[in-house]
Order: C-alpha cells, then sequence, then structure tokens
C-alpha cells in the first residue's frame, strides 16, 4: 500500500512551524531583491558619472539650482576613453566649480590649457600615457604642477623652475644632511678614492677627446659620468669606483634626463650668474674635492661654502649663483656634483617622472 505524506496526520504546531518558515523565508527573498535593486540604481552608468555624487554632493547640487544642471549635462558629452577615466575622482565640490582641483584635466573637458607651451603640453601626454599605462592614482601633484607651470613662469620670483615645478613639496635653498643621511654619508666616506680617480683624469689634460665638456671660459670644465639621465661609459670606465659609489646611492636619479652626475670645476676670477634649476622635484648634492680660499655659493639670497669632503644639499631651483674669487694660483674649485630625487617626492610620483622625462622621448 502507498502512503503519502498528506495523510499523515500532523500536530497543530508543527503546521504552524511550516508556515512561519516559509513566510519568513519569503520576506528574506524580498528584502534581497529590494537591496538589489537600490545598489543597482546608485551605480554611475557610463553616460552619466558626473550625476552619481553622494548624498552631501546630491544637496549641494540641488542647491545650485539650474547651473549644475547645466554643468553636469555638458560633462555628459564627454568621450567614451574621458567618461572611464572620470569614475576615478578625488575632487571636491569646489575644486570642480574653480577648475583648481588635482584631478582636473581628467574631468574637464578641456584636457589642457591652450595657451601652455609645447614642453609642457609634450610632459601632459606623457602622463596621460603613464596613467593610461599604468595608473592616475598618486598623480595628484604632477596634474596640478603642469597646470600652474606657465603661471609660474609669468611672475618673478626667488624659486621658478623653468621646466616643471611640483607644487605643495617643501622648499628651503640648503636642506640637512638628514635629508638623505645614507647617501651623503656613502658620499663621504669613498671621498679620498673619488679624490684619487678624479686626480688621475684631471692630469691627462682637458680635452673633449678624453671626456670632459668645456662650458666657458677661464676653467670651467664638466668631467660628466651621467648626462640627463644616460651613463657616460668612458668616462665611468675611467673612475670604475666612483661609478659604482653612484649606483650604491638610494636617491641617485639615473634614469631620467633631470639627473645628471660628475666632476665640476670652476677657475679661480670666474663667476657664473643667476639662474635656475630645471625643477624642484631633485636636490643637488655637491661633494667638495678641492675648494680653495673664497669660493662661494648663493642660493636663495644664502651664502654657503664648500667644504673638502663633505656635502651640501641644494635646491638649484632657487635663484643661484657661483663664484671663484681666488688667487689664480689658487687652483679650480672641484666638486662632485650628484642629483638626488627630493625628500618628499613620493614613489610613485618617482616612477611617472621617469617615464615623462624618460631620455628616450
Amino acid at each position: 500500500m502507498h502512503w503519502s505524506m498528506n495523510t499523515l496526520p500532523l500536530p497543530p504546531y508543527v503546521e504552524l512551524g511550516v508556515h512561519s518558515l516559509s513566510g519568513l523565508l519569503w520576506t528574506l527573498l524580498l528584502l534581497f531583491l529590494w537591496h538589489c535593486y537600490r545598489i543597482g540604481s546608485d551605480l554611475p552608468m557610463p553616460g552619466h558619472a558626473h550625476t552619481c555624487k553622494s548624498g552631501s554632493r546630491r544637496a549641494m547640487i540641488s542647491r545650485g539650482g539650474s547651473c549644475a544642471g547645466t554643468k553636469c549635462s555638458a560633462r555628459s558629452k564627454l568621450s567614451r576613453g574621458d567618461q572611464m577615466t572620470s569614475f576615478m575622482s578625488m575632487e571636491t565640490e569646489e575644486d570642480e566649480e574653480w577648475g583648481h582641483g588635482y584631478l582636473t584635466p581628467v574631468l574637464s573637458h578641456a584636457l589642457f590649457p591652450s595657451q601652455a607651451s609645447a614642453e609642457a603640453k609634450k610632459l601632459y601626454a606623457a602622463l596621460q600615457e603613464y596613467a593610461k599605462r599604468y595608473s592616475w592614482v598618486g598623480m595628484g601633484r604632477i596634474h596640478k604642477g603642469l597646470r600652474e607651470q606657465m603661471r609660474q613662469n609669468d611672475h618673478s620670483a626667488i624659486q621658478k623652475p623653468h621646466l616643471f615645478f611640483l607644487p605643495d613639496v617643501p622648499s628651503v635653498p640648503f636642506f640637512p644632511r638628514d635629508a638623505h643621511r645614507h647617501d651623503i654619508e656613502v658620499l663621504e666616506v669613498n671621498y679620498p678614492v673619488i679624490l684619487t680617480e678624479f686626480q688621475a683624469v684631471y692630469q691627462r689634460g682637458i680635452d673633449s677627446k678624453v671626456g670632459w665638456t668645456c662650458l666657458g671660459p677661464k676653467g670651467q670644465a664638466v668631467f660628466p659620468l651621467y648626462s640627463a639621465g644616460v651613463c657616460v661609459a668612458g668616462n665611468c670606465r675611467s673612475c670604475p669606483w666612483t661609478y659604482r659609489t653612484l649606483l650604491s646611492l638610494r636617491t641617485f636619479i639615473n634614469s631620467n634626463s633631470l639627473g645628471s652626475a660628475g666632476f665640476w670645476l670652476l677657475g679661480p676670477g670666474a663667476t657664473l650668474g643667476s639662474s635656475y634649476g630645471p625643477t624642484n622635484a631633485r636636490l643637488r648634492c655637491h661633494l667638495g674635492l678641492q675648494t680653495p680660499p673664497l669660493c662661494e655659493l648663493v642660493v636663495g639670497g644664502e651664502p654657503q661654502c664648500w667644504s673638502e669632503g663633505h656635502c651640501l644639499l641644494v635646491d638649484d631651483s632657487f635663484l643661484h649663483t657661483v663664484s671663484h674669487k681666488g688667487p689664480p694660483d689658487a687652483g679650480p674649485r672641484v666638486i662632485l656634483s650628484v642629483d638626488l630625487w627630493h625628500p618628499n617626492v613620493a614613489a610613485a610620483e618617482r616612477q611617472a617622472l621617469d617615464f615623462m622625462f624618460s631620455p628616450d622621448l
């Protein structure tokens, strides 16, 4: 005989429990569907990325009236590439209103000031290519610097790098040793060997055929080991210990055109006029090798003198002059100049600047 479960008598409390469980499951299902609907309605659609703000943003936009609506409708006409990058917004409403936000070039239809120089546009194109390959994360200060470079060049100031200015970076003419203690100690420990290698090169004579570059009269010359981020192989072979010392530095700029290293000579009676360095994203380290009396470096109105076997950390984006007012028989002033990253430039920014200022570009 076939028995059906329906024919079995169930106690009243069991039937009540089955109906309650069924009702609870239906309630949970309805809550889950409602939650999925709300989440889906809050996601930004590709054509309306800028209209999806948080609750506080909606309140601000609603108070803005029709102006905010006009802004959003205009931005909805962005190209598909701009629409995808617009999801990475880090700006506040005030930044968007005044156009000074770090990611304004990404969010704005006018990507870059039309009156910017050709060099600035080239750098911005390189930054866009970098972000396309990697990420926009951490690029806020570089964005801001590129957009404000034109205004930086238009006004006179004691600090005015002529190629690239990185904003919001602490700047003083001379930095303390603690800013790059490891690299300074490495250079100073190796001072005797570096001096010996320089003297061997100097005794061969100052001639372009043996690797020297003469920059002017009165004994002004350079023996480059790295020039604009490129290793000068023949000169490095002449100074192998100095070359290995450079490679042991943690912050040496050796992979972009902002970085150089070499022996710099300045003869008696020579004066280098006031000038600005290319960027404030680096510091120039001077290791004194031969420092006759009456040699002076003035940076940002602050004078300093070199000392043999010791380093000076200089921000050459400040207005600076160099002079050697010693007697003719005093001999040249000789330093090993090495370009190091500014200590407040983050790793992501260094990687981006390496790409933007690549010697191959």
